[in-house]
């Protein structure tokens, strides 16, 4: 299991599991993107910090433009 771990204060910290609640934001419109990390599983181009999905709408935009 991966997971999340941020102290909020002395008394308090939050952990949360990194599973089906993965999210990220379009880099091209910014609309919220629901992210299945198991897709990416050998991908060695991905990473949590620089990677970003499109969101369907902006895919399909850019597919378009590349299939012409």
């Amino acid at each position: 299991m991966f997971y999340v771990k941020e102290k909020i204060n002395d008394a308090v910290e939050v952990t949360i599991e990194i599973a089906d609640n993965v999210f990220c934001h379009c880099p091209k419109c910014g609309a919220e993107v629901e992210v299945d990390l198991s897709d990416f599983i050998g991908d060695k181009e991905f990473d949590l910090y620089g990677s970003a999905v499109c969101c369907e709408k902006c895919s399909k935009k850019f597919f378009r433009e590349v299939v012409k």
